[in-house]
């Protein structure tokens, strides 16, 4: 009987030997696989935090496409809602490079301050809130200029979330345990920054919350959910609804950021995933191999159930349905079923898997392999399930990961 070290490596080599196969063998799809529209391209960028690079995979003929070099340490990637742009952060230079997704090409650098960590962009794709957590502040930055327009204030920033209606900027700190809460004001004229506009205050700050980290925000704006991932618990947060809104007029206490409840999960609470139809919040505990599910009108734990070992992300299906959560320790894919509350099925990956993305379709979900240095593709919806399709190339320490489905309108 081979040795289970023999077994990995011929999967390992005939999972690469397939995704080399020729174009002209591949297709524009493998058979079984919905059909694109000619001319369609959809591709996934992986930043490489130990070569300084930006892996480009095309996720139509499931193959690399080119290497990007970009700024030093990437560790955080966005791609523009309207945009045909991917922002890259690169935490050791202090920068943020800009991925033309269209030419697939680095086209600028942004300088901004000390270690940045997280970029996130508003949904009209003009302006985007870098966190720089070396020179405890938040860059403010125009992206039709692809510069920054301001700088303010913020102790030791970790991953900052805008809300989806674009008032409220969630910033957990990791260092210091709390959370702030900065007000964000109007988006001005594309490229134009009123001398008296504020784009940045803080409106609230929440201590005790140690190592808070992944941050989730509900549709309507209303909640804001952060893990204390060197606890046990997650911060429920109410973020302050507008004076002249619905839900103020009902009741004027909503129009306050205040602190709701500390929900008790497992330990070392790493990442949060929020049902699409904001429902429920599903918690990666780590150091308790499971998941915690947390309904968000109650704030309340509905069960813990066992996933894998160290489970460090997850990403729910646009269905509401379907939880994927990777595991690092056993280099797997737990598969739970929302509406059955159960695991169903585990997935076998690269080493390590991490950061989790899916294509536009959801045909496809793409697990990074941190200890790897691959990205593992997984077919979602075939006949016998999920399972694993191929493994394609990245570089050393892969860490983040986000799919772009390119449009040829022009830049807006």
């Amino acid at each position: 009987m081979p040795s289970p070290h023999r077994t990995t490596s011929i999967r390992f080599h005939k999972l690469a030997a397939l995704a080399a196969l020729p174009l002209s063998l591949v297709g524009c799809r493998h058979p079984g696989f919905p059909e694109t529209p000619a001319g369609y391209r959809e591709y996934a960028y992986v930043s490489n935090g130990g070569t300084n690079t930006v892996s480009v995979l095309d996720l139509v003929y499931l193959r690399s496409d080119r290497t990007l070099q970009v700024g030093s340490q990437p560790s955080a990637l966005l791609a523009n809602p309207v945009r045909n742009e991917i922002y890259v952060v690169n935490t050791q230079s202090g920068s943020i490079s800009v991925i033309d997704a269209l030419a697939n090409n680095v086209v600028a650098t942004i300088p901004v301050h000390r270690m940045p960590v997280s970029i996130d962009v508003d949904p009209t794709g003009h302006r985007a809130f870098v966190s720089n957590s070396g020179s405890n502040s938040i860059s403010v930055l125009d992206l039709d200029q692809r510069r920054e327009i301001a700088e303010v204030p913020a102790e030791q920033p970790g991953k900052a979330h805008l809300s989806p209606d674009s008032r409220s900027l969630v910033v957990p700190s990791q260092a210091s345990g709390s959370v702030s809460i900065f007000a964000v004001g109007a988006i001005p004229q594309p490229g134009v920054l009123s001398s008296k506009e504020v784009p940045l205050s803080r409106r609230a700050h929440f201590t005790g919350c140690p190592g808070a980290d992944s941050t989730v925000i509900l549709p309507d704006s209303s909640k804001a959910f952060v893990a204390c991932s060197s606890a046990h618990q997650v911060m429920a947060l109410n973020l302050a609804a507008a004076n002249a809104s619905w839900s103020a007029r009902q009741d004027p206490s909503l129009t306050t950021d205040r602190l709701l409840t500390m929900v008790e999960v497992g330990s070392t609470p790493i990442h949060l995933a929020l049902k699409p139809d904001g429902g429920e919040v599903f918690v990666s505990n780590m150091n308790s191999d499971s998941i915690s599910e947390i309904a968000t009108q109650t704030n309340d734990v509905g069960g813990t159930y066992m996933i894998g070992t160290k489970p460090v992300s997850g990403i729910v299906s646009e269905d509401n349905s379907r939880l994927f959560v990777s595991n690092s320790g056993d280099d797997s894919i737990g598969l739970y079923s929302i509406d059955d509350g159960k695991l169903v099925s585990s997935l076998h990956t690269g080493s390590g898997p991490s950061s989790l993305a899916f294509s536009a379709d959801e045909h496809l979900l793409l697990a990074v392999d941190a200890h790897s240095g691959d990205v593992s593709v997984i077919r979602t919806l075939s006949k016998l399930g999920p399972n694993l399709f191929t493994i394609l190339p990245a570089g050393s320490g892969p860490n983040a990961i986000v799919t772009k489905v390119v449009s040829r309108q022009p830049r807006v």
